[in-house]
């Protein structure tokens, strides 16, 4: 059973990757390719399912070489990634739409009639603050009504290269239940499609895929792909879950009342919860866990890495200067700034956010004078994600109060080697931060899921998940940011329709 060794595909929005882990959690081999895509106008972001297959192709292959003659040794292959967008194929699996994320916006005109009309339905029913789903295909059947007819079914990321993988009868098409909640079309409580969004929205049900469980196998390897990528034929695939739910998995998250934080591209919070409770003041979604009465309160901040990225990138790093050992150095600075970045306040939600929806706020920076340095610009930055998470945090304690005493949080992501990140988080929180020792827990979450489904383990209370670090929260420091908190919440009001203004023509 041990020599047995699980296989994943992360279906990142840039990037593709593949891991083989064994069960403990080491990885053994590994492999990443970019993705094409198009944009060629405003608003405009197309990756097309032929080029999406040929990466996939290339990080199995590569990852299979790497192993050697252990690739045999391979048992099952999961899936995690993207969990936001949509992709129409015709019966025989040709890409008819191209896979169109949240970064292909020509969507955004029906998203703002949906909401209006239907904005209630989408957040009871479908949990959500943001339905993309829905609202592309809206705007695919508007726009193209004549390539609209050639579509069979409508698919996540996943359910398209596990069809193509796995020489899948159209009818056979599948969706993670994970996937549902930012389709905006499920009954995310009940983990079905709602037969009331849909009718309201003249949505043919009939071109939905079926829902699954993460732990369901639902195709084998295709003798065709497994000549591509030099794996043996046969090998179960298994549906998984999306990345923000396999991390869950990979990083032990699973009890109620856990939290977890992912400082990465899109930061996020998730918190395990037993009941199906949406928030009045829509501060967070609700997705379905890896299995059947599993949920997650979750908020997420659209780019607050990318934000993050994009500063070190334009206003710090130096001419030759790697990215990693700009931020190593900006590290080093932000360490000797205090809470509250002497005065200087900061949104860093470049592009809006979405719980609630807001796509009129954009960044801020506030209060600064001739002292400040480009490191205070970058705390002030990261400070205002802290304080979106606190807010977050407390939004969810106020729904879930029987979770409001838990005592650590974990935490996953590129930040979590950032011991500056990692003390700012557990001083905002007030809590303990836990640095898991996985650093790739979605994939690996992906692997777990795949050896669930083959029954290689029974449950995930089975798998040992150890912490590296662990930062303590300072009380002087918390303080601090209980005030900055509630600045944050007010200046957003404030600020929000002054950044609407800016936007205007002149």
């Amino acid at each position: 059973m041990e020599n047995r060794l699980l296989m994943a595909a992360d279906l990142g929005t840039s990037l593709l990757k593949a891991g083989v882990f064994d069960l403990s959690g080491k990885k053994l081999a590994s492999a990443r390719h970019a993705i094409r895509s198009e944009q060629p106008g405003p608003g405009i972001f197309l990756q097309h399912g032929n080029d999406l297959m040929d990466a996939l192709v290339q990080c199995l292959k590569e990852t299979a070489d790497a192993l050697g003659e252990d690739r045999n040794r391979i048992a099952v292959i999961g899936f995690t990634g993207q969990m936001a967008g949509f992709m129409g194929v015709d019966s025989n699996w040709n890409d008819v739409t191209g896979w169109s994320c949240s970064l292909d916006t020509r969507y955004v005109p029906y998203a703002e009639e949906q909401m209006e009309r239907f904005g209630d339905d989408f957040y009871e029913i479908s949990g959500t603050n943001s339905p993309l789903f829905s609202s592309k295909y809206a705007w695919f059947q508007n726009e193209f009504p004549e390539e609209a007819k050639r579509i069979a079914k409508y698919l996540m990321l996943s359910g398209y290269v596990i069809g193509r993988l796995g020489a899948m009868n159209i009818e056979d098409a599948v969706i993670d239940g994970s996937l549902l909640t930012w389709t905006g079309l499920a009954d995310v409580k009940h983990r079905t499609w709602s037969e009331k969004i849909c009718h309201a929205l003249g949505i043919d049900m009939k071109l939905l895929p079926r829902i699954t469980e993460s732990s369901e196998a639902v195709a084998s390897l295709s003798s065709e792909y497994a000549a591509l990528t030099g794996l043996p034929a046969g090998i179960p695939l298994v549906s998984g879950a999306g990345d923000k739910i396999a991390g869950c998995v990979g990083a032990g998250c699973l009890n109620p009342g856990e939290i977890l934080l992912e400082d990465a591209s899109f930061g996020a919070i998730s918190c395990r919860v037993e009941e199906y409770r949406p928030d009045s003041a829509r501060g967070y979604d609700l997705l379905n866990g890896h299995r059947n009465h599993t949920l997650y309160a979750h908020y997420y901040m659209p780019g607050s890495g990318i934000t993050r990225e994009w500063y070190v990138s334009q206003f710090y790093q130096n001419e030759g200067e790697s990215l990693s050992d700009a931020y190593a150095r900006m590290d080093e600075e932000l360490a000797r700034i205090p809470a509250g970045a002497d005065s200087l306040f900061a949104i860093g939600m470049l592009g809006g956010t979405v719980m609630p929806l807001n796509g009129d706020l954009s960044g801020v920076f506030l209060g600064h004078t001739w002292t400040h340095t480009p490191a205070h610009f970058c705390r002030a930055l990261s400070e205002s994600f802290a304080c979106a998470v606190r807010l977050a945090a407390e939004r969810i304690n106020a729904m879930y109060p029987q979770y409001s005493n838990r005592t650590a949080m974990k935490m996953i992501g590129g930040g979590a080697e950032s011991p500056v990140l990692a003390q700012m988080y557990a001083d905002a929180m007030g809590l303990p931060v836990q640095v898991m020792e996985q650093k790739d827990a979605a994939l690996y979450g992906g692997c777990l899921l795949g050896a669930l489904g083959i029954g290689m383990i029974q449950d995930l209370s089975e798998i040992r998940y150890p912490v590296k670090t662990v930062f303590e929260p300072r009380e002087e420091e918390t303080r601090k940011y209980a005030v900055l908190a509630e600045r944050y919440q007010r200046y957003i009001g404030l600020l929000t329709p002054l950044c609407a203004e800016v936007k205007e023509p002149l």
